[in-house]
């Protein structure tokens, strides 16, 4: 097993920055999500962890030792990338056990160890399979068995799911729970997809344009986004933001009039479309509905406040035209504030931004 720390590491290529400062501890056997939009460094950062991509600064240790100056093959990581890289001229089996041979394990263990790794990924009855004769989710989990048989000290997956549809998503991402909960190793694991984000991480590392974020848990960052980036990035629907002017303890802006505790000035405000709700009278927002989206379970209401989409989830049997008026109640103990220029949570420090040529 393995604890892994980034010391202030970085990537550049000339004047781009493309990993800023990363600085981070991740305990042994913790699974660390890096999520963020494409571009922001996520890859980027596990490929420095698995050796192939160069540090430019800082350092990379794992268990206590640089990592920094070893090859791929010699820092026990093994990887699932988002396309298989499966041989096609080999069966499932021989697939699985090709770590093996090429590390020079005991050719005695070698069917126990395949085995052992294809059951847990529920492929016994595909063995004898080539690739070409599988489905995405069953090449995906051909992809997870072979770095499984290897028993390495750390996982580093990079968007895994990506190329499989929805339902297969929701199946192979209960898979990587179940295997990361079995397995217990060090699992750092690379999305831009925050559900998965929140359903696989012990801890979150939201990345934008090279720069951390914010780190916590899943419920730390739905609950108190660090900025208005996480908080736009982070639910599904994405929390909404309004700008605005407080103004005698009341926030304001078009068809809005929230009861705050802030000092005056412009800010933004956020909340979360479950947390708040239709209003009986008179509510803190007021304007016609843009748009209805019937969920099964719910019905999303949408306003226009400003230039931004506010949206609320009412009861599934709610029923309206679109442009009729609607109140929404948002009592100020849901709202979130943020800083109008830096968009940072109010009474938080901002993280630092790179300088960009």
């Amino acid at each position: 097993m393995a604890e892994i720390q980034l010391r202030n590491v970085g990537k550049r290529w000339g004047s781009f920055i493309g990993v800023h400062n990363f600085d981070l501890t991740i305990a042994d056997r913790e699974f660390l999500v890096l999520l963020g939009p494409s571009g922001c460094g996520k890859t980027t950062t596990m490929r420095m962890i698995a050796g192939l991509e160069d540090v430019t600064e800082g350092e990379i240790l794992v268990d206590g030792k640089v990592v920094n100056d070893l090859e791929p093959k010699d820092r026990d990581v093994a990887m699932v990338f988002q396309s298989y890289a499966l041989y096609p001229n080999m069966n499932v089996y021989e697939n699985i056990r090709f770590p093996l041979k090429v590390r020079g394990i005991d050719p005695s263990t070698h069917d126990d160890k395949v085995r052992r790794a294809s059951a847990m990924v529920e492929l016994d009855d595909f063995l004898h399979r080539k690739p070409a004769e599988l489905s995405g989710g069953q090449r995906q989990r051909v992809a997870l068995a072979r770095a499984i048989v290897r028993e390495p000290n750390v996982f580093l997956m990079d968007e895994p799911l990506s190329n499989l549809d929805a339902k297969l998503r929701v199946s192979t991402r209960a898979q990587i729970k179940n295997l990361s909960h079995e397995l217990a190793v060090t699992t750092i694991y690379v999305t831009h997809d925050q559900i998965e984000a929140m359903t696989l991480a012990d801890r979150v590392v939201v990345m934008k344009q090279g720069v951390v974020q914010q780190v916590g848990s899943p419920t730390d960052i739905y609950d108190r986004p660090a900025n208005t980036f996480v908080a736009s990035f982070i639910g599904s629907p994405a929390m909404n933001l309004m700008d605005g002017e407080v103004s005698g303890g009341v926030f304001r802006a078009e068809h809005v009039a929230i009861p705050v505790d802030a000092p005056d000035g412009p800010m933004t405000l956020g909340f979360r479309a479950e947390d708040a709700g239709l209003a009986e009278g008179q509510g803190e927002i007021t304007a016609p509905i843009y748009t209805l989206e019937l969920l099964g379970d719910a019905t999303m209401i949408s306003v226009r406040v400003g230039g931004a989409l506010v949206s609320v989830k009412a009861d599934k049997a709610f029923r309206a035209e679109i442009g009729d008026s609607v109140s929404f109640s948002v009592p100020k103990e849901i709202c979130h504030l943020f800083e109008a220029g830096s968009g940072a949570r109010i009474g938080e420090q901002p993280h630092e931004q790179p300088i960009r040529a």
